[in-house]
């Protein structure tokens, strides 16, 4: 049940007691239907279902599945194959659009082999791990581009369209590499950002911060610095938006800013899901839990 409440417009609107409130006045509170799992394995078991549960119906229904895939949350995709394997529901009128990937200094696109490569992990961590005759065609497994840049909208547009974009959201609220555009020099609007298309992104420093904590013990030199990302107008045309997290600490604030703000902020990409008709989230209880805002031992 949603509860009436007035909401903060923008990320500066939040009070202490949003910022604090415990998890279950977060779930009844949250603009979105919010479900908090126990712990990250938890998150990642039920993702894998629901993904599933989802491909089956629609298989069952004679209907393709056209889904936009994150790698980040990642680790439900041998559980989805495992699933998938066992009870026999086969991705062969599956759409898989990866919605990014890293590049190297230069812009060119990493080789799959690269330890920080999206589309090896996805490789190995769950087509190899499909059983062969449940496995997509290859050409609709669908990674944006340096090659045709345009392609990749163009190819979801052919399709019929996105039926679920799954989506984490990072420290800034990006989503995939849609990050906070606006610089000291260039400014952009909230219709711009939505309006955003497949592009070449830098990464800002403080992503690669964030990504060389959880992978590299802070050594940044092994980062790629840029990506090709989908832009937020691909992400917002899906039906269905999933938005996930297993980042704990790191996200405890920006999941109350989606949950808790009104109006779409350029400095939050996330929040320009606000509008959208059918918009969820899910996450494990560390992200969820109240900020501590203060020194603790």
């Amino acid at each position: 049940m949603i509860v009436d409440r007035t909401y903060a417009a923008t990320a500066d609107d939040l009070t202490f007691e949003d910022l604090t409130m415990p998890i279950e006045n977060l779930v009844e509170q949250s603009r979105y239907p919010l479900l908090v799992h126990n712990d990250k394995r938890a998150l990642y078991e039920w993702l894998a279902r629901e993904m599933a549960d989802e491909l089956a119906a629609r298989n069952a229904a004679g209907e393709p599945t056209r889904w936009l895939l994150p790698v980040g949350p990642k680790s439900h995709y041998p559980i989805l194959a495992e699933i998938c394997n066992r009870e026999r529901i086969s991705w062969r009128n599956v759409f898989a659009f990866h919605m990014d990937e890293f590049l190297d200094w230069q812009g060119r696109e990493i080789a799959p082999d690269h330890p920080f490569s999206f589309r090896g992990y996805c490789q190995k961590n769950l087509y190899d791990l499909l059983d062969p005759e449940l496995l997509p065609l290859p050409e609709n497994i669908v990674f944006p581009t340096m090659s045709d840049i345009d392609g990749f909208s163009a190819r979801i547009v052919a399709e019929g369209g996105l039926d679920t974009a799954f989506a984490g959201f990072g420290y800034r609220g990006h989503v995939a590499f849609n990050e906070p555009p606006s610089t000291r020099w260039h400014k952009y609007t909230v219709d711009e950002l939505a309006a955003s298309k497949t592009r070449v992104v830098p990464l800002l420093e403080d992503t690669i911060v964030a990504h060389s904590h959880r992978s590299t013990g802070g050594y940044t030199q092994a980062l790629p610095p840029m990506a090709l990302t989908v832009g937020m107008a691909d992400f917002l045309s899906a039906r269905r938006i999933r938005l996930l997290t297993d980042g704990g600490a790191w996200k405890q604030y920006i999941l109350r800013i989606v949950a808790l703000t009104t109006e779409r902020d350029v400095d939050y990409p996330v929040t320009l899901v606000h509008g959208h008709p059918n918009v969820d989230i899910a996450v494990d209880a560390e992200s969820a839990a109240p900020l501590p805002l203060g020194l603790h031992p």
